[in-house]
């Protein structure tokens, strides 16, 4: 577990393990009798109810915020898949990299159990190599978060405004992850637009939770285009692969299909050639997001007041000891913060202003962020 003393700024800050493909966060937070103490929690909520607004109290929380769960899925990884996309011989290359590494920032979550929802103004900055990543909470009503991660020595940008809704529907809850990821291969002019697929918790007949929907990858610039399934499904629950993925990479101006895409993406997947055959890997679980590292405090005078590991450190600590009385009292209080915060700026006739990203909302394609800087510098809190 990472505990670390980060000097006078922003005292003490919690670092947890990162979700991975086996060990981690999800060996260490255990809930006993989890379905029933969820069933309990749902008893007074309607099915078809919007859950965006519904407090969990900490017994139902990871130790650490959806700011840092969203950048560990782009910073934490065993094989950088993000710095190869820009290392492809040719757009087809180039192309399946970006595919792969899509497919790498799905990762497995914990039954019953949920990040924190992040503050308005909470950030989250974290380096991996020369990779330099950034997050902000920009809308806290609906919550909606902005990432910006460049790497220099790549030439790869990628920009990431989401929010995500939640419903519940008697025997599950979907949680719908709204907004597009844009990544930015600058040595070669090519933007490449994705969505992401859709969070699944399933209370019966067998407990679980996974991914599930369909993500298209679209590069304007060369033509190419892939629609990937998430599967998500199995017989009431048992036997077969609900963590399969399914697909094809084609040529939008012709719908011509060049790759078929099969596979896990808890294992491996595959691209067959539509006309050879030939069969490759296209992505290995294994290499990517087995064992990852939890993330270490380089530069303690770095860190902002407003970092997602100083902001919910006391939360996380209580929880890890399953102090849930003192946990609750630790959430109030930054509840209780923002809340303030939010009647000291009405009272002063200000508005919150983001202060890494613009941010708009258009009713065509709902919320957008852009980055005030062209680039993230290094970061107080490292990855390896």
């Amino acid at each position: 577990m990472g505990k670390e003393d980060d000097g006078e700024e922003g005292g003490e800050v919690l670092l947890t393990p990162p979700l991975a493909l086996e060990g981690g966060l999800a060996v260490e937070h255990r809930v006993p009798n989890i379905v029933q103490r969820i069933l309990s929690l749902f008893r007074n909520v309607r099915p078809g109810s919007d859950l965006t607004r519904f407090q969990l109290p900490p017994l139902f929380n990871i130790p650490k915020s959806h700011l840092q769960l969203y950048g560990e899925s782009v910073y934490c990884f065993r094989d950088s898949l993000l710095g190869k996309c820009a290392q492809g011989k040719n757009p087809l290359d180039r192309f399946a990299n970006v595919v792969a590494w899509s497919i790498s920032t799905i990762r497995p979550m914990i039954f019953g159990a949920a990040p924190f929802n992040p503050v308005l103004g909470e950030t989250h900055h974290v380096s991996n190599g020369t990779l330099n990543v950034r997050l902000e909470q920009v809308s806290h009503h609906p919550p909606v978060s902005a990432l910006h991660a460049t790497d220099e020595q790549e030439q790869v940008e990628l920009i990431w405004c989401q929010n995500t809704t939640a419903s519940y529907y008697g025997t599950s809850v979907e949680a719908v992850i709204h907004g597009k990821r844009v990544l930015k291969l600058l040595n070669f002019d090519e933007t490449y637009e994705m969505n992401s697929p859709k969070a699944l918790i399933r209370f019966f007949p067998v407990p679980g939770s996974n991914w599930a929907g369909n993500v298209r990858v679209r590069c304007k610039d060369s033509g190419l285009e892939a629609d990937i399934c998430y599967d998500g499904k199995s017989f009431l629950g048992f036997g077969g692969n609900h963590r399969s993925i399914r697909g094809k990479i084609f040529d939008s101006s012709s719908s011509k299909t060049i790759y078929e895409i099969n596979g896990s993406w808890d294992r491996t997947v595959t691209l067959k050639n539509a006309q050879s055959g030939e069969i490759t890997i296209l992505y290995n679980a294994e290499d990517t997001i087995r064992k990852l590292n939890t993330p270490s405090l380089k530069d303690p005078k770095g860190l902002e007041l407003t970092e997602s590991a100083v902001v919910w450190r006391e939360v996380g600590q209580r929880i890890l000891k399953r102090e849930w009385e003192k946990a609750r009292e630790a959430k109030r209080s930054v509840e209780e913060k923002q809340r303030m915060a939010e009647k000291e700026r009405k009272a002063r006739g200000e508005s919150w202003t983001s202060k890494y990203f613009r941010v708009s909302r258009t009713d065509e394609t709902g919320w957008e962020c852009y980055p005030r800087e062209s680039t993230v510098p290094p970061a107080p809190i490292v990855a390896s």
